[in-house]
């Protein structure tokens, strides 16, 4: 079974390169803001892994993080964001709120999916390690 991976931009352009990039080896879901990801998550559609843009209307980046990583059911879902920014500040922020990896934009689409596959591989070991 594919894993499933949340692609959140609040730019059409942008869901659809992740889209296109990942639909071969993975369900893919687009949302053009934080709000909807979350309303979906809270019906019991849990990603695998979230990429996810800072800069959005309705739910920026930061309160995306901020409220998957306070619900405690949500806690353990990779999440990689994507911003136009390189501020350090930014990256530092994000990480500090639970954020596992930080993407400048405009990237590559072919190192984000790499990017992907590896933190979704290291999660499967660690679960084989872990006997789940």
């Amino acid at each position: 079974m594919k894993k499933t991976i949340f692609a959140i931009d609040d730019e059409q352009s942008i869901r659809f390169i992740i889209e296109n990039t990942f639909k071969k080896d993975f369900e893919i879901e687009t949302f053009p803001n934080g709000e909807l990801a979350l309303a979906s998550m809270q019906t019991g559609v849990i990603p695998d892994l979230i990429v996810c843009d800072i800069e959005m209307p309705i739910m920026n980046g930061f309160e995306f993080i901020k409220q998957i990583r306070a619900s405690g059911f949500f806690d353990d879902i990779p999440l990689l964001m994507l911003s136009g920014k390189e501020s350090s500040d930014d990256r530092i922020k994000c990480f500090e709120s639970g954020a596992d990896d930080y993407i400048i934009k405009p990237f590559n689409p072919k190192e984000l999916l790499a990017r992907v596959k590896r933190r979704l591989k290291s999660i499967d070991l660690y679960k084989m390690r872990k006997g789940h």
